[in-house]
């Protein structure tokens, strides 16, 4: 019963906070930078594919669930060099369910010793509020009365989305700076309105060699803002021979995450984190737990060499 009480306040002030800050957030961000950043597709000039699945403060009933699945790919039509990519978000809590569907396009420009992408993503953002048989509305519930949730019923309304970025990568750097919803489309549903507001981000990343050629260090980070609410999150991994990483991630949200991960074959990488809340709410959850998997592969072939006759049989 006290974790009830506690999910339902938690509901009523994060519903005016979400209002702002809508877009979901993810300890391993570094494999969901297609998710924010248009530019970044087809930027590692191969087929690349990631699925992530976070359940945030388990412990009570309606916590947070997001599911990602992230695919990309460089390509080259009529030696245009472009970066194609396509985005699938799930994002759940409580009563509430938002789907995005995105695609991407970025033109691909060398500079320097890397390449610079530029690119813009459109597609479509359902939102969606369902308490059929749901327990947690009864007669002596406090959010009875409340005009924004269905009773026995649901709602649901779709809106165009699109998104802007630019990403520069090159062998041990990246540089990143995008907006997301920036249309900023509003749902008007028949008990509520709510709108997609617009956000902001900066990643930055380096790879820095130890004096071992095997290790390497790669610290990272990433600002989101919605020009109201602004947060700073922060990581630093040890990866051994491009196969085993480990490290930790920080956010000024009071979570301290430990990560881990692995290439169990040529390609396919899986990798765990698991989120520590150091604040007054570690009481009322169990952490967060995400869990990533996905592959990567070149589509180039090396051309066979050609082969010559000798002049002397001619």
């Amino acid at each position: 019963m006290k974790k009830q009480i506690f999910f339902f306040t938690f509901l009523m002030f994060t519903s005016v906070f979400l209002k702002a800050q809508q877009d979901p957030q993810f300890s391993q961000n570094m494999f969901t930078h297609l998710l924010t950043n248009p530019g970044y597709a087809g930027s590692n000039d191969n087929i690349s594919v990631f699925a992530l699945n976070r359940t945030q403060w388990t412990g009570f009933e309606g916590s947070p669930r997001v599911t990602t699945l992230n695919m990309d790919a460089a390509i080259n039509p009529f030696r245009i060099p472009l970066g194609i990519g396509l985005s699938l978000q799930n994002d759940e809590l409580g009563f509430n369910k938002d789907l995005q569907l995105n695609i991407s396009i970025a033109y691909k420009q060398p500079l320097g010793d890397g390449n610079l992408g530029i690119g813009v993503k459109w597609g479509v953002a359902n939102t969606s509020i369902t308490t059929e048989g749901s327990e947690w509305i009864t007669p002596i519930d406090p959010v009875e009365n409340d005009n924004a949730i269905p009773v026995d019923g649901s709602e649901d309304m779709s809106m165009m989305d699109f998104g802007f970025g630019i990403f520069y990568k090159t062998e041990d750097l990246y540089l990143g700076i995008s907006s997301t919803h920036i249309n900023q489309a509003e749902f008007s549903l028949d008990q509520s309105k709510t709108r997609l507001t617009r956000h902001y981000y900066v990643t930055a990343g380096y790879n820095l060699p130890f004096n071992n050629p095997l290790f390497e260090f790669k610290p990272g980070l990433i600002v989101q803002s919605d020009g109201k609410n602004s947060q700073l999150g922060f990581h630093g991994l040890i990866e051994y021979n491009k196969k085993i990483w480990g490290g930790v991630s920080l956010r000024t949200d009071y979570a301290i995450t430990g990560i881990l991960g692995v290439e169990l074959f040529k390609w396919v990488k899986v990798s765990y984190s698991y989120d520590f809340v150091v604040s007054d709410m570690m009481e009322y959850n169990n952490g967060s737990h995400e869990i990533m998997m996905g592959f990567s592969f070149d589509v180039k072939k090396d051309k066979t060499p050609e082969r010559y006759k000798s002049i002397r049989f001619l």
